[in-house]
């Protein structure tokens, strides 16, 4: 499938680690918001057909749902589709799109779904390792997280009259 250009198009400088921290605490926000939705729909609709309201209480009293990997797994894969919906569609996710930044290509081009897996997945080890794979970003010569780097995607700091072309 053939990448698509994104536009604006042209030589973008890299995103500053205060830009890329602002977007990504606006998209925390909803992250949160998708999570709670993800589970509102999961324990009160599917986990109350299946087992209905009063033994849905009794498990919720006793700490049965606390643990839940079938949960986990849901919102995993719904965070990851939030993110991969925009950074493959347009590159920029609501809180990029607020701060003036985009996933893209070295080319210009939209990252693909396999870019947006990997990038998804070293981001949260950046998480796990303490911020480690942010912070690389201070010391790499191109600026570049260890996401970028794995994904061979960057993220650009698009001009303030960008959604005006």
């Amino acid at each position: 499938m053939p990448r698509h250009q994104l536009r604006p198009q042209g030589d973008f400088p890299t995103a500053g680690p205060i830009r890329r921290l602002a977007a990504l605490f606006y998209d925390a926000l909803l992250c949160v918001a998708l999570m709670m939705v993800v589970t509102l729909v999961y324990q009160q609709g599917i986990l109350r057909l299946i087992h209905g309201s009063e033994k849905l209480m009794s498990m919720s009293q006793h700490g049965a749902l606390d643990h839940d990997p079938l949960l986990a797994s849901l919102v995993l894969l719904s965070l990851f589709g939030f993110f991969a919906k925009f950074w493959t569609h347009n590159g920029q996710t609501l809180g990029m799109q607020a701060w003036g930044l985009r996933i893209q290509n070295a080319d210009g081009t939209a990252i693909d779904l396999w870019q947006a897996l990997l990038r998804f997945v070293v981001a949260i080890g950046s998480w796990l390792f303490a911020g480690l794979g942010f912070l690389w970003m201070l010391w790499d010569k191109k600026s570049r997280t260890w996401h970028d780097i794995y994904s061979d995607s960057r993220m650009v700091q698009l001009p303030k009259n960008a959604h005006k072309k």
